[in-house]
Order: C-alpha cells, then sequence, then structure tokens
C-alpha cells in the first residue's frame, strides 16, 4: 500500500506541468547553475591543475583523433541541450524559453571548457571544438524547429579495445575511464526515426536506423611514431548500419519509466550491425555495442 503510494507521488513529480510552475523552474535554473558551476570548479582544480597554465591561445586540432573527439563534442552538446529543453519543459516553461535557455546549455556549458583549454599549455582554444558544440546544439534546436520533435537521435556505443592497456595515460585505465577516453572503442550514430518520416502505421512507432562512425588503431591524436612496445598503428575509420529503438516513443502512461527511457536513450541499443571500411571491406557483427 505505501509502495503504491510512493511510486504515484514521485510518478505525479515527474509529471510535466501543463503551465508555468515556478517553484519548478526555480529549482530546474538553481540546480543547473549549481552543476555548472561545481563542475567548472572541480575541472579546474582536478583536472587542469596537474597541467602548466598560459597566456590564452587557440589550437588546432581538426585531423587528431580522426576527428571522434569533435563528434564527442557534437554529441555532449546535443545531449546537454536535450536535457535542458526538457527539465524546463517538466516546469511549465514555454517552448521558445525552453529552447533559448535549455536547448543552448551544452554549448554555454562546453563554451566555458574550452576557454579552460585556452589557458591550459597542455592544450588550446579549439575553433573546430566549437564548431562541433554549434552543431549539436543545432541539431536539437533545429529539429524542434523544423518538426516540434527529435526525428534523428544522436546515440553512442562502447566497446573495450587493446589499445587502452598500450597508453593508460592517454586512452583511459580501467573501464570507466576507457569509456570517456578510448576513441578506439567508441561510435557515434544517427538514429533515424521510420515512423516519423513515412508515416505508416505499419511501422512500430519506436523502429529506427541507425548510421554509425568510429575510428581504431589510434594510440595518438595524430599518425605519430611512438618509442618502446606500443602495438602499430593502423588507423581505419569505420562506418557502421545497424537497427535501433527509440525508447521515448514507447508508449507508457508511466513518467517514472518515460524519465528512464529518456536517460537511456541516449545509447545505441545493441542489434547486429554492418560495418564497412577501407582495410576489411564489409563485416558483420551478430551484436555490436
Amino acid at each position: 500500500m505505501f509502495f503504491a503510494y510512493s511510486q504515484s507521488q514521485i510518478n505525479l513529480f515527474l509529471k510535466p506541468s501543463d503551465t508555468l510552475n515556478k517553484p519548478r523552474k526555480n529549482a530546474v535554473i538553481i540546480t543547473e547553475a549549481s552543476l555548472g558551476a561545481i563542475s567548472l570548479l572541480a575541472l579546474d582544480q582536478l583536472w587542469y591543475q596537474d597541467y602548466p597554465r598560459s597566456k590564452f591561445h587557440t589550437l588546432d586540432d581538426n585531423s587528431e583523433w580522426l576527428q571522434m573527439d569533435k563528434l564527442g563534442h557534437v554529441y555532449s552538446a546535443y545531449q546537454l541541450g536535450r536535457l535542458g529543453a526538457d527539465a524546463l519543459s517538466w516546469s511549465g516553461v514555454s517552448k521558445k524559453n525552453q529552447l533559448i535557455y535549455g536547448g543552448t546549455l551544452g554549448f554555454t556549458f562546453l563554451t566555458a571548457v574550452e576557454v579552460f583549454d585556452g589557458f591550459s599549455e597542455e592544450w588550446g582554444f579549439s575553433w573546430g571544438d566549437m564548431a562541433a558544440n554549434a552543431a549539436g546544439t543545432g541539431l536539437f534546436i533545429g529539429q524542434e524547429l523544423l518538426w516540434d520533435e527529435q526525428r534523428i537521435t544522436l546515440k553512442y556505443s562502447f566497446h573495450q579495445t587493446q589499445y587502452a592497456a598500450q597508453r593508460p595515460d592517454k586512452l583511459g585505465d580501467g573501464l570507466t575511464e576507457e569509456f570517456l577516453k578510448d576513441y578506439n572503442g567508441q561510435t557515434y550514430w544517427l538514429s533515424f526515426n521510420v515512423h516519423s518520416f513515412f508515416e505508416n502505421d505499419k511501422i512500430p512507432k519506436w523502429l529506427n536506423v541507425a548510421f554509425g562512425y568510429g575510428a581504431t588503431g589510434m594510440l595518438t591524436g595524430e599518425n605519430e611514431t611512438l618509442e618502446g612496445s606500443f602495438v602499430n598503428q593502423n588507423r581505419v575509420r569505420q562506418y557502421y548500419f545497424s537497427l535501433d529503438v527509440d525508447l521515448t516513443r514507447i508508449r507508457t502512461n508511466s513518467h517514472v519509466l518515460r524519465s528512464i527511457f529518456c536517460i537511456f536513450n541516449t545509447i545505441k541499443v545493441p542489434f547486429p550491425a554492418l560495418e564497412f571500411n577501407e582495410e576489411n571491406g564489409i563485416l558483420l557483427h551478430g551484436i555490436y555495442f
């Protein structure tokens, strides 16, 4: 009885407001501002503190990591913008303000991080990163303005590779770090919702087709020679085709489930996939992560 009551209260709490709910709006603004400030402070003290500071400078890193790092910026800006807009939607803020103040959340936060890079000797302010941030924000806001929905979703998948063990300082030491740092195991997907484009009732509303991009054989940003017992760099671009599920389109009256689906919709659902690359031609993966 108590469990059912608690579940009902949580469901009511997670239900988006039909009209402007000022306490919710204020809570969203305070929470986002606090988390943003804490994250930037933590980055400054725990990450940039380990590297020498410098005068503000720019860096052209567009040729590094076969552009996998740039896709990471596109993905991050897109997902943070989606999260920001959804949070304001929950508080009943108008659609226009959701896009202006929520949809740009990723671009704003990542711009601040880029400025930090500009004052670090190890990195530098990258106009390529800024363009990628703008592309991710534009993908989210553009679809909302054009279709009032996200017909194309940016998703992510990851599998561990042999390369992280060769350079754990750069590619991560352990699954948690490798998930973020090892570009060899990352794949970024554009997931298209089939029903929203063809509007055919015979097509399940949750069915997506996904096109992915990844790269492998990378130990450094560019094709540099490394001394020591490293495996050879054989840098290869990889292109994928697979099916996917748009979890946000699964019908349910539970706002708890909707919230869970919204979170996990950032990740590509594992499915069989076709891979195309210059080295091996066409490969079939039974299940691809």
